[in-house]
């Protein structure tokens, strides 16, 4: 295929993802705060010291990175869409990445499954192109995850220079800190990645230090007025009103170990409705979707139990199929004992960042799936399945939940540069120590 070619199909990609963003939920409880950080920013100039709510402690991620994303684009185009422009821009150049390399650890699996699977699965499609908190995520979790497994002496391709992958682990960490709390579970993975890569060689620690600061300079610029106005404390405050001992955590570890993995799935209850009420109300409005969706739903609960199961496969023909697997153990790990100390259950967005780690192992699984003839149709039926399924809840979104169902009160607060129009942030909820 010519460049010219893939370059086509990638705009055509972007203008789908971007059309479906657009399509999809503002007005709700989370979406619309977040929306309103921004909001404020460009109405009243004043600078963002803190971003997204942590509704469950009533505390705020310090740092302007949030603001300045949605709020951004307005000064320079004064409308609704400017903001899902960039954010859309983030994400795609995100999963594009994160194609791109999986399609370098693994030659083998055909383009025409993994570039689609990738930019419209569920998880990337639904979760990274509207307007919350974790769809701004991705980018740089994908970003720290390439660094992570370039690094790692048993997991390195070759595929990215070591200082690229250092300046990447330094950016996308301290970009994820002023997004989501769960930050604090790719401080440990970091740094193992960077002893094991020093204790390979030691001189590299040396060479990648400066990049590391770099990158941690550049995206921790943001976080800087807010530590200057008021004080490093806000970190150690943040993580203490965040830390509580949830034991029974470990009661809902099959649940947890199947949101884990779905991040590699066709998962769709989640995105159809909160319930069974919902989601056969969708199957209903939609009759010719229905079919569709209920073939994806079916296939996406086998995947689910497919990759979990690969975890118990001990060998592969896939390169670095042992240290990939042992990789994701010990984030499956990790993500289990994090919850245990954590005041937030254990939600599937709650660790999102995981996802690209488990995007990655999952084509590991589907590898030898995807080398017989039936596990190719399959692949396909699961594609157009899911294409269907996707288009019927974008339009159902487009009509019931999304931007368009009230446009012009966005743009009256725009214009007159009143927020106060739209709604309310939440009450100064920042509380915890040291501010």
């Amino acid at each position: 295929m010519r460049r010219s070619q893939i370059a086509w199909l990638l705009v055509a990609a972007f203008a789908v993802r971007l059309t479906y963003g657009l399509a999809s939920e503002l007005f709700g409880p989370d979406e619309i705060q977040i929306f309103l950080i921004g909001l404020q920013y460009f109405t009243t100039g004043v600078w963002p010291y803190y971003g997204p709510d942590v509704v469950y402690t009533h505390t705020q991620l310090p740092g302007g990175l949030q603001g300045l994303l949605i709020g951004g684009p307005l000064f320079l185009v004064a409308q609704p869409e400017a903001s899902y422009v960039l954010l859309n821009l983030l994400s795609f150049g995100g999963v594009c990445l994160l194609a791109w390399y999986i399609g370098r650890r693994l030659p083998e699996v055909p383009r025409w499954f993994l570039w689609p699977w990738v930019l419209f699965s569920p998880w990337t499609i639904n979760y990274s192109t509207h307007m919350i908190n974790g769809s701004y995520v991705l980018p740089a979790s994908v970003l720290f995850f390439v660094a992570v497994f370039e690094l790692i002496p048993s997991l390195r391709i070759g595929a990215v220079p070591a200082r690229i992958s250092f300046l990447s682990l330094g950016a996308s960490v301290l970009w994820i800190a002023q997004l989501h709390m769960a930050f604090v579970l790719l401080l440990p993975v970091g740094a193992v990645a960077v002893v094991l890569a020093a204790r390979e060689r030691p001189r590299v620690l040396l060479e990648g230090l400066p990049w590391l600061l770099l990158g941690a300079a550049i995206t921790g610029a943001t976080l800087v007025p807010t530590l200057v106005r008021d004080g490093a404390g806000v970190i150690a405050g943040l993580t203490r009103s965040n830390m509580h001992a949830e034991p029974r955590t470990v009661l809902v570890l099959p649940a947890l170990v199947a949101r884990f993995f779905s991040f590699g799935s066709f998962e769709l209850a989640r995105f159809i409705g909160g319930g069974s009420g919902p989601r056969f109300e969708f199957l209903a409005a939609y009759p010719v979707a229905a079919p569709f969706a209920i073939i994806a739903g079916l296939m996406g609960v086998l995947q689910t139990a497919w990759l979990a199961l690969g975890m118990f496969r001990r060998t592969s023909t896939a390169p670095q199929w042992p240290a990939v697997r042992l990789t994701i153990w010990a984030l499956l790990v990790l993500v289990g004992a994090a919850f245990t100390v954590s005041v937030k259950g254990p939600a599937s967005h709650a660790f999102y960042v995981m996802m690209p780690a488990v995007m990655i192992y999952s084509f590991y699984c589907w590898l030898p799936v995807l080398r017989h003839p039936l596990g190719r149709r399959a692949a396909m039926l699961l594609l157009v399945s899911g294409a269907v399924t996707l288009t019927a809840l974008g339009i159902r979104n487009f009509h019931l939940r999304s931007l368009y169902t009230n446009r012009p009160l966005i743009m009256k607060a725009i214009t007159e540069k009143n927020y106060h129009v739209v709604g309310e942030r939440r009450p100064d909820i920042w509380r915890a120590e040291g501010r």
